[in-house]
């Protein structure tokens, strides 16, 4: 099961938007942002398939610019193989 930290950035005046539908989506969990178009975001799915299908989507977004990884444990995943 893959988790990445993320920072999103988003353009600074629809954060609050951004926010709300990012926490919508399954497998996103919202931990912080900022006034300057910053979100802090972790996201989890059950393959690296899928979390690419997730940033991609989110990637879609009118208000997203970037999608950045920070930090990918796919370890699970692996040893699964």
């Amino acid at each position: 099961m893959p988790i990445g930290g993320f920072v999103i950035t988003v353009t600074p005046s629809k954060g609050q938007q951004a926010v709300r539908a990012l926490s919508a989506l399954d497998g996103v969990e919202v931990y912080g942002s900022g006034g300057d178009g910053e979100v802090i975001a972790v996201l989890e799915t059950g393959t690296s398939k899928d979390m690419e299908r997730l940033v991609d989507r989110i990637s879609a977004m009118d208000f997203v610019a970037s999608v950045s990884l920070a930090y990918l444990n796919a370890e699970d995943e692996m040893l699964q193989q």
